[in-house]
Parts: structure tokens; sequence; C-alpha cells
């Protein structure tokens, strides 16, 4: 198995050339980000990921976890490597420095992230659920709650869970049955059960803090009845210190297809006369508030397909510049590596150029995260939550998906010897095919691109963002050499915008033929957003000068001319599918 390198040159170059790290840098509360710390922090991120978090990632996929007697063990060497992680403040990078975190924009928080998902991504998953739950907590918890348990949550001497997913709830969060009953002293006693949660029971930390989505007796039926409850593991005395064990408890582990490292729980509370858990907020208002950490997880899941991505990417290019198999196709020689077929060829700059899109849209993506937290000025600040609303999807809808694509090349490049488990590129397959499921499938994406961001606003936003991105057009066909690639893109972007058209004139009348073309529409939108920032990164390498190597940043250059001519056409097809699926799969009468 290949070992993991860190891209910090690519990180570096996408955070100062096209993120707009500098400019984030300057927003109030973003002052700490200056160019030495923003350095060693990858830097030391990368040591960490590559040395502690990258051995471990064979072992949790060969160990995975067991329960025994109630308690869950999870593979040799997670223990020690959180309180690692821990110890050096990670679990807090981007959270308040009020509750012991460390306060870094979002930006430079999130290429930490991916580099630790590329590591080792079922470790990553249970200091990640600190981060949304932290985030959920601070914006909705009373100040109790905060004080009592927030620090312990950024610190990571806790850790965290979200607790949605019923057996008969899945995505239908109206269908939830747990109850939430009151008690006098302001408490709630929670009884039902919960399934799929990810780190709900473990060794790693002395106490887990779960956030569950509960009915009160006398709440409202479907989603309007749906409340948040903190409930943890150990009770809370009042100086601090850790009491008698709640009433909940782990009933099982999931036997999964990958990330076998992450134990995934059926948990059930209150089997001996309810577990006792907190409001969170108000009453009935707990999708709002969990939605917070979803939205929080959905774009960390974003994050992971490029991190597993890069990792497979890594390992195949390894792979094929060792692998000595068949002719040159040109000059007919032999004992040559592979990486010289041009098939091989093909997939490693397919692979290569999806990754730097997806990366560059995801930290683009997290610096309008930062403006819209920060900045002063209110209408750049609602411009970048709209474009974070509006893409959300898309980072983890496409961006999960682009991965699926990437896993499957490098097991293509490995031939048999990626059907092989012993090569490691397997797990990479394995690992990635979750991420296109929880928290939210592909399809449940494409339904809120469609019906929560494009029509509830009649595409305004959209419509905003094909501007900018015919900007970037207008700069590419100013541009010396870079005329054709302005030209494609304006391509790309006009089959968005006509797609776009049919689903506004359709979508009140015709929405399930709408609906039936929403996932065509979001590959649309992630292929043509991709598009729109390998426009960006060849702009911004001609610009960069000294620092980074003419070899560089021509090379940046020339990838996103193969992503625009290569990859990029492929937003023709989507757009046709868009249409025809709807009005195919509406008019199929069959019995399927």
């Amino acid at each position: 198995m290949t070992d993991y390198h860190a891209p910090l040159t690519d990180i570096r170059f996408l955070l100062n050339h096209v993120a707009g790290l500098p400019a984030i840098a300057q927003l109030p509360g973003c002052e700490e980000a200056t160019p030495d710390l923003v350095d060693a922090v990858l830097d030391e991120a990368g040591k960490f990921a590559a040395g502690v978090l990258a051995p471990l990632n064979a072992v949790g996929d060969r160990e995975g976890c067991r329960l025994e007697d109630g308690k869950v063990v999870t593979p040799a060497g997670w223990k020690d490597a959180y309180k690692a992680f821990a110890e050096g403040g990670w679990v807090g990078l981007g959270l308040s420095p009020e509750y012991g975190g460390q306060g870094l924009p979002k930006c430079v928080a999130t290429p930490v992230w991916e580099m630790w998902f590329s590591a080792n991504t079922a470790f990553t998953m249970l200091p990640q659920l600190n981060t949304g739950e932290s985030e959920a907590i601070l914006l909705a918890a009373s100040e109790e709650l905060k004080a009592t348990y927030l620090e312990k949550l950024v610190t990571g001497e806790w850790g965290g869970t979200m607790n949605l997913t019923e057996p008969q709830a899945g995505s239908d969060l109206a269908a939830i049955r747990t109850r939430a009953e009151p008690q006098d002293d302001g408490s709630y006693r929670i009884s039902g059960q919960k399934i799929f949660i990810s780190y709900g029971e473990h060794e790693i930390t002395p106490n887990i803090v779960h956030l569950v989505l509960a009915r009160m007796p006398d709440a409202p039926p479907g989603v309007k009845g749906i409340s948040m409850f903190l409930v943890p593991k150990y009770l809370v005395n009042a100086d601090g210190s850790l009491g008698a064990k709640n009433d909940l408890r782990c009933v099982g582990t999931e036997h999964k297809l990958g990330i076998h490292g992450s134990p995934t729980c059926a948990m059930s509370f209150g089997d001996n006369g309810g577990a006792i858990g907190y409001l969170v907020g108000q009453p009935n208002r707990g999708l709002e508030y969990m939605f917070i950490m979803m939205n929080e997880a959905r774009f960390g899941v974003g994050v992971q397909g490029i991190g597993i991505g890069e990792r497979a990417y890594q390992q195949a290019l390894a792979f094929a510049r060792e692998r000595v198999q068949g002719r040159d196709a040109v000059t007919g020689a032999v004992g040559k590596p592979i990486i010289h077929h041009p098939d091989v060829k093909r997939m490693l700059l397919s692979m290569r150029a999806r990754i730097i899109a997806m990366r560059a849209l995801a930290l683009t993506a997290a610096g309008w995260f930062d403006v819209a937290h920060h900045s002063p000025d209110q209408a750049a600040a609602d411009k970048a939550r709209r474009y974070v609303d509006l893409l959300m999807p898309v980072v983890k809808g496409w961006c999960t998906e682009t991965c699926q694509q990437i896993c499957y090349d490098a097991i293509q490049i490995h031939g048999g010897m990626g059907f092989v488990e012993e090569t490691g590129i397997a797990q990479h397959y394995r690992d990635a095919r979750i991420i296109t499921i929880y928290e939210g499938t592909t399809g449940i994406q494409a339904n809120d691109l469609i019906g929560r961001k494009v029509l509830r606003e009649n595409g305004a936003t959209l419509r905003e963002l094909i501007t900018e991105m015919r900007g970037v057009g207008a700069e590419l066909a100013a541009a010396s050499g870079l005329q054709a690639m302005a030209t494609r893109l304006e391509d790309d972007i006009a089959a968005l915008e006509g797609a776009l058209d049919w689903i506004l004139a359709n979508g009140r009348e015709q929405m399930a033929a709408v609906l039936a073309g929403a996932v065509p529409f979001l590959h649309l939108l992630g292929t043509v957003s991709g598009s729109w920032q390998m426009a960006r990164v060849a702009l911004a390498a001609r610009k960069a000068g000294a620092g980074y190597g003419e070899d560089y940043t021509q090379g940046l250059v020339e990838l996103a001319r193969f992503y625009l001519h290569g990859l990029g056409v492929q937003a023709g097809a989507h757009a046709a599918a868009i249409v025809g699926a709807g009005e195919t799969a509406q008019a199929f009468a069959l019995d399927l």
C-alpha cells in the first residue's frame, strides 16, 4: 500500500490564489490566519495525517470494531491516536476560542480535514461529529448546557453524536417515534431506538454526548413536532465530574461494506425508565437545529469525497509508474511502465483534474462560509450565504459521486491487482461507497437543490452565479492562448442555463417530471461548477508568478484545459438527460 503524502502545494495554491484566503484573513475574527501560521498548521496537519493516521487506515479496515458486553472496542491504535489528536488541539481548529477552539477560518480548517480524511476516513469521522455538534449547541442551546458540555466537545475531551434515524424513519424524519417525557426538574426522559449512529458507543473518550431527535407528548404531527435533546452517556455532576451511567446502551453494530474502523451503532434509549435528556433550544424546532449539524456534516462528507479521491489517485499514480506491462502505444517499446499507455494517462489526468476541481470548489465554498460569518459588508455576507446554500448539495452530492469514479478508475489502473485486497486500493473504493448515502443520498441532495434552492427563489441565486461564471469566461477570452477554453466554458454555462429555464418553466405543474431529472441536474451543476473552478485555476496559474515554478503553474493550465475539453463536455449530456429523464420516466406506464 502506498504511503500518503499531503498535497500541500496544491492546497496552498488554491487557498491563496483561488479561494481568496489573503482577503478572508483581513476580516474581523480571522486576523490570526497569517501566512506563517497557516503554513505551520498545514505542515503539522500533513505530518499528523501521514505519520499517525495513514498507517492505521489498513489496521482499522482489517480489524474493524466489535461489541463486547455492551461496549464497543475500536481498532488497535485508535485510542492513542485520538488522544494525540485532541491534545494537539485539532478538534477545535475552526471552532470558537471562547470554548477552547482555535478559531481559524473555515477555508483553513477545510483542507486540514481533507488531509485527515485522506489518511483515515473511519477515524476522522469521530472528531468530525464533534465539530457539527458543537456548532449546533453553540447556536441553539441554553447557557447552562453550553457551560457544561461545549468546551468538552470543542477540545475533544468528550465525543459527540447525532441521533436521527430510526428503523421506520430513515430520510422521512416525520416518522420519528422516540419519546421525550417532561420531568418536574426540567429534564426529560427519553425512550426509543436509533440506528446508524456513528461512534454511538466506544471506549475512546470518557463520555459521549448524544444529540437526539424526539417528540414530546403534546407535539404536533410530522416534522413540526420534533424537538432536540442532549443526552449524555454519563450524567454530569454539578462540579463537572462524571456521575451515573445514563439509561442508554448500544445494542448492536453494523457489519458494513467499508469504513470498518468506525462503529455504526444501534442505540436504545430508556430501557429502564428513560434516559435523562435536556431540551436544546425551543420545543418542536429540533429539525431546524439538527440541520445546523447536518449542513456541517454534509459539507464535511463532500470533503471526505475529495480526501478519499486524493488517496486513491496517489496510489494509482504510484502503481502506474512502477507497473511494467504491454508495449508502448507510440514506439512499440517493451519494458515501460503503464503510465505511458494512453488510456492509463487519460484516467490519471481525469482523476487529478476532478480532484483539483472539487478541491477548488470546496475551498471557495469554505471561503463563502467565512465571508457570510465575518464580513461587515452585509451585501457581501448575504451573497456568500446564498452561494453556500445553493451549492451545499453540489459539494456533498457531486463531490461524493465524483469520488466513486475516481476510485473506480484507480482500481481499473491496478488491473487484476485492484481486485485483490492486499494491494489496499479496494479499501478506498469500499470506504467511499457510503459517502453518497449518509447525510442524505444523492437523490435527496438533488431534490433539495431543485426544490429548496432553485424553485423556491425562482432561480435568482443560480442566475447570479451564472453571471459570475460568464465573467470568468470573459477573462479567459481575453487571455493569450485560453480562448478555446473560454468557448468551452460558455458551452457548459449555456447548457446549465437552458436546463434552469426548463426547470423553472415546468417546476410548478410538472414537479414529478422535474424531480425525475433532479440527479442529472445536480451532476450538471457540479460539472459546470468544476469547469468554472478550473477556469479560475488556469487564470490564477497565469498570474501566480514566482514561488511555484513554471512547470507547476503551466501544468495547472494544461490540467484545466483537459478538464474543460475532456470532462466539462459532459454538461450537454446532463442537460439533455434532465428533460429526457423527466418526460420518459413519467410516460413509462409498465409495472417495474
